[in-house]
């Protein structure tokens, strides 16, 4: 494209520039639709109301326009729609502006834009059904709708009749959100374009489904890609894509995105002040209930029951997008107005597994006993039957016991790569108690006892000033033998220097791995020396 651009705010019935001809842009032929995650949103289940991702919207129209200047509508795009993310391609020719027409995102709005226009009040009679339709004016919108009709003036929902109403065909105002773009051409033109803008008010996540075998040694997992739009228009038959990862967006100040307020029905008092009625609220009619109702269903409902609620039948595929992946639904779908659909991403079966327990203690700090983290674990490799990057979202874990599947746990997951150790959340574990206790203190390297073997690679500080001993209790009430992993968080300056028990490494703390009997208990002890100052 050619030619400055420059966009702005206009109201749909809004004048036209003096010299240009309005045409309308033909319906969209084919559309693209690829969400984009809120980065900063947790795992967890969509609002509508509140959703921080965005979609870049690609849609093939065709479009017709005379010699001369013309300003061209596309109608029907999103609510959210960036304007100045805009780009047409396919015209040959000079694009002088572009406008996304405001004021027609709700009822509300609307009505708030037609005050002064007019409008035909429909009022249906009870007991007959019959229909009577008056012309009327809007005189106000505030704290209540009031018309002006050829009986005088009167507020909505004050006939006692039931009342609603319509735009007359003569009113200028378009019930869709608009973007016009004003094009120059010295020649008239019939041509296929392609319009692609980025839009708020869209979302997505992973919901999974892991489901245990009664030994606890494998697991069949199931996810599927819940997809959210939270704007007043949907896009049927869409190439539909999401993409994973942390994007680098950054923008300044733009239009709030606003689905606005109910139309407000308030009559005023015609008897006593006693008689007065509460306000009737007029909100757009929503389906999200029944979307978010299913969406849960499916999240919780065990891998072999939740085809019943499935869009489509085949799983999306993966691919690169450079570092960020791409996961695309092979079928089209419909990314539908204020709706969550659910489109299947995996299926995978004999999961080999392992479960463990384990705690965290700050080191040298007394803890009263409480239960140890219950977790599963397996690694996301072709050995286990995974070898797919993973996004992050809500992990549902069921256990299967004889004919009933029950669930056990709810957890988020994070993003989890290729390769990557892959951990879910099973809550805690009463059956496995922990307790820490400091055991002695002694201040100076010349009185510093070392009664605990030294760690490998470990050479006592002489500027140490503090020496401490501690000891971890852990108890084990279930009738078979666990798995236990304890961490230990050191404060800055303090290093661990000997222990009872080999001692590892993992994400930088020191870890010691133990197998506790069952019914029993197993005592670790450990020693750390830091200087006073650090201890502070």
């Amino acid at each position: 494209m050619t030619g400055a651009l420059r966009w702005g705010w206009l109201l749909a019935a809004a004048p036209l520039t003096a010299s240009a001809l309005e045409v309308a842009a033909g319906p969209p032929t084919d559309v693209a639709v690829t969400v984009y995650r809120a980065p900063s949103r947790p795992a967890g289940s969509l609002d509508l109301d509140n959703l921080a991702g965005f979609a870049l919207i690609t849609e093939k129209r065709l479009l017709s326009v005379p010699a001369g200047v013309t300003r061209v509508r596309f109608e029907g795009v999103a609510d959210g729609i960036e304007a100045e993310s805009a780009i047409l391609t396919g015209l040959p020719e000079t694009v002088i502006e572009k406008n996304r027409d405001a004021h027609v995102l709700s009822p509300a709005e609307l009505v708030a834009a037609a005050v002064g226009g007019k409008v035909v009040l429909m009022r249906t009679d009870r007991k007959t059904g019959k229909v009577q339709r008056t012309l009327a004016t809007i005189r106000s919108d505030a704290d209540g709708v009031v018309f002006e009709t050829a009986q005088g003036i009167e507020a909505l929902r004050c006939s006692g009749l039931a009342e609603t109403f319509t735009f007359s065909s003569v009113s200028e105002l378009r019930a869709t959100p608009t973007l016009s773009v004003l094009v120059r051409s010295d020649r008239a033109l019939e041509v296929p374009v392609t319009l692609a803008y980025l839009a708020r008010g869209f979302d997505w996540t992973a919901n999974y489904v892991a489901t245990l075998t009664p030994d606890g040694t494998s697991m069949d997992l199931g996810a599927w890609v819940t997809l959210a739009n939270g704007n007043g228009i949907g896009f049927p038959g869409a190439q539909t894509q999401v993409v994973a990862g942390r994007l680098n967006r950054e923008s300044g100040e733009v239009e709030p995105f606003n689905l606005g307020g109910p139309i407000l029905a308030r009559c005023w008092p015609q008897g006593t002040t006693s008689d007065i009625p509460p306000p009737v609220r007029l909100q757009m009619p929503m389906q999200y209930e029944l979307a978010e109702a299913r969406m849960f269903k499916a999240a919780a409902t065990p891998a072999a029951m939740m085809g019943q609620v499935a869009v489509t039948a085949g799983r999306v595929e993966q691919e690169e997008l450079g570092d960020l992946k791409l996961y695309r639904v092979p079928e089209r779908t419909t990314v539908a107005s204020r709706e969550s659909k659910q489109v299947r991403l995996l299926d995978r079966e004999r999961i080999p597994i392992a479960i463990l327990y384990k705690a965290t203690v700050t080191a040298n700090r007394e803890s009263a006993p409480h239960p140890a983290e219950r977790l599963l674990r397996t690694r996301n490799d072709r050995a286990h039957g995974l070898a797919l990057p993973l996004p992050s979202g809500q992990v549902a874990t069921f256990v299967v016991r004889g004919s009933a599947t029950l669930l056990i746990a709810q957890a988020p997951l994070h993003d989890t790569a290729v390769d990557e150790e892959l951990e879910i959340g099973l809550g805690t574990s009463a059956d496995v108690g922990v307790r820490s206790v400091p055991e002695r203190t002694t201040v100076g390297p010349e009185q510093a006892a070392g009664e605990l073997p030294l760690l490998p690679g470990i050479s006592r500080l002489e500027s140490a000033q503090v020496d401490q001993v501690n000891r971890v209790e852990i108890s084990n009430a279930r009738a078979s033998p666990i798995r236990f992993e304890l961490s230990v968080q050191l404060r800055d300056g303090m290093q661990l220097i000997g222990a009872d028990h080999p001692a590892g490494s993992r994400n930088g703390r020191p870890l010691f791995e133990l197998t506790i009997p069952a019914g029993g208990h197993e005592t670790l002890r450990y020693q750390t020396e830091h200087s006073r100052i650090a201890a502070r």
